[in-house]
């Protein structure tokens, strides 16, 4: 027997189902194994920060797949949920156009969700079409077509904000790469031994990084100070001695014994292990889509105003970065006429919101997403539900939107990210990338194996502590306190350096070493 909208599995001819099964199985099979040597790749590539971003990347997949499967399971029993007809006319992302449209929830939503991709949904035949009718004239909570086209968006949605991510650190890496010749020069000029031994004094108000950046002592000049780091955000945002300068601040301060120190490469490690923090969707983006589908209501024209929310950021973000650079341009001329050697700026987690560096990488997470998530939505409406959608809206408001999405992500690309990787470095610690990989584990290893060390011996301490104590009640002649004397002193004292050598190490690796 076949149903209405054409026959079953049990009807339908084995070689078909073969065929399709195996088409999609060898799809999945051929993605699998591209993330497999890819991941493969970057590890004999020693590249463990991208791996890891590729195993965040995997998570975001299992999490679609996961969602996937929650809606094609559930689809039938969401569709024979219920509601009130008037419920179902109420906040719509487009007006019903007249009364035959509004007298079914059900033909409104096949109206409004069509769409010209071949094939159906992803089960339409169990629920049927009268089934909330028969319950007092009440329409169905969502439609199968409504609910096939949400699993779309959802989809769309991630990979795109993948994509982007991957775009944005390939193109903000390429940025940063162009700086190594300005490393390299430095590191030419300290294996210099003549230049190693001269001592020049240096006149602080004729230094370059203090002629650009400082502009003076009172209220005019702070305000000038912003608006000057405002637009300086959009043109050459990092010079040539704003990276000398902030490079020999950070190596005085925390590789005082490495002046050989390579700080490039330092960088590039850090925004590598940032970016896997970065391409994935956390729990407070996905509110944020259903903020969205929310508001998304006509005539309000959500969509639009949403945009400005990461372009308002990015610019923010943008000019509180140039401005920490004016401000240890003006700590140092504040304090200093002349100095002897390279002028040397002092890193300090004060010149940053809430004291906290870490938030303009929750912040650039937050743009990159709301970018994605801006630019998805109207290319997913637009293959859709094509270009005069109502959804889509007026083209005055899609043009802006448009332009909008294309700058943040192309200063975000070539400005906001370069500025992130080497300011932020700025702060009062320095990131465990400042090991090379395999110092690292090595770092990691040994303070874990004292941290046990540490235990085992408190507890054989207590242990003996009893047993001691229980000998001494009971015959108290038959041990001398200064048998264990010697070996509890030396135990104490490698319990103590174990322990005081591991704090500093798992400070410094696994949460940043301070000063």
């Amino acid at each position: 027997m076949a149903a209405k909208d054409g026959p079953t599995l049990e009807y339908t001819p084995t070689w078909v189902v073969a065929v399709v099964c195996s088409v999609i199985v060898a799809i999945s099979l051929a993605v699998e194994r591209l993330l497999h040597c890819t991941g493969k790749y970057l590890k004999k590539k020693n590249q463990k920060p991208l791996f890891q971003a590729l195993q965040k990347i995997k998570e975001e997949l299992m999490l679609l797949g996961f969602i996937s499967l929650l809606l094609t399971v559930f689809q039938t029993r969401i569709a024979k949920i219920c509601m009130p007809k008037n419920f179902a006319n109420k906040w719509l992302p487009c007006k019903l156009k007249d009364a035959s449209t509004s007298s079914s929830t059900t033909t409104h939503f096949q109206t409004l969700f069509t769409s010209f991709i071949p094939g159906r949904l992803l089960s339409e035949a169990t629920t049927p079409k009268d089934y909330c009718a028969e319950k007092g004239g009440k329409v169905p909570l969502l439609s199968l077509t409504a609910l096939h086209h949400l699993h779309i968006f959802i989809f769309v949605l991630a990979v795109v904000h993948v994509t982007f991510c991957a775009l944005t650190i390939l193109f903000g890496g390429a940025k940063i790469r162009q700086w190594k010749h300005w490393e390299d020069s430095i590191l030419k000029k300290e294996n210099n031994p003549e230049e190693v031994l001269k001592t020049n004094f240096t006149q602080v108000q004729d230094h370059d990084f203090i002629r650009n950046r400082f502009l003076g002592i009172g209220k005019d000049s702070a305000l000038l100070g912003w608006v000057h780091s405002f637009f300086k955000q959009f043109y050459g945002s990092v010079t040539e001695t704003d990276y000398l300068t902030m490079r020999q601040g950070f190596i005085m301060t925390h590789c005082r014994g490495n002046p050989q120190f390579n700080f490039h490469k330092y960088m590039i490690r850090a925004l590598e292990a940032d970016f896997r923090k970065v391409v994935g969707i956390s729990w407070y983006l996905w509110l944020f889509v259903v903020i969205f589908l929310l508001l998304n209501v006509a005539g309000w024209h959500a969509y639009f105003w949403i945009a400005f929310i990461p372009f308002i950021l990015l610019l923010a973000v943008g000019t509180k970065l140039e401005h920490v650079i004016i401000q240890l341009a003006q700590e140092i001329a504040e304090k200093h006429v002349a100095i002897a050697g390279a002028l040397v700026v002092q890193p300090s987690d004060n010149h940053f919101w809430f004291h906290r560096p870490r938030i303009v990488l929750l912040l650039i997470h937050i743009i990159l997403f709301q970018n994605s998530f801006e630019l998805a939505f109207f290319f997913w409406i637009w293959v859709q539900y094509g270009f005069d959608s109502c959804i889509m809206g007026e083209i005055g408001y899609i043009i802006p939107r448009l332009v909008i999405g294309v700058f943040v992500q192309f200063v975000c690309s070539y400005s906001t990210l370069p500025l992130y990787a080497i300011v932020t470095q700025m702060g009062s610690s320095f990131k465990k990338a400042i090991f090379e990989e395999h110092i690292q584990e090595g770092l990691v290893g040994w303070a874990q194996t004292a941290k046990k060390k540490k235990g085992l011996r408190k507890a054989a301490k207590g242990s003996t502590t009893t047993t001691t104590q229980g000998s001494t009640t009971h015959a108290s002649g038959q041990m001398s306190p200064k048998d264990t004397t010697p070996l509890a002193i030396q135990m104490s004292e490698a319990s103590a350096m174990e322990e005081g050598n591991a704090g500093e190490i798992t400070a410094a690796t696994l949460y940043g070493g301070h000063r």
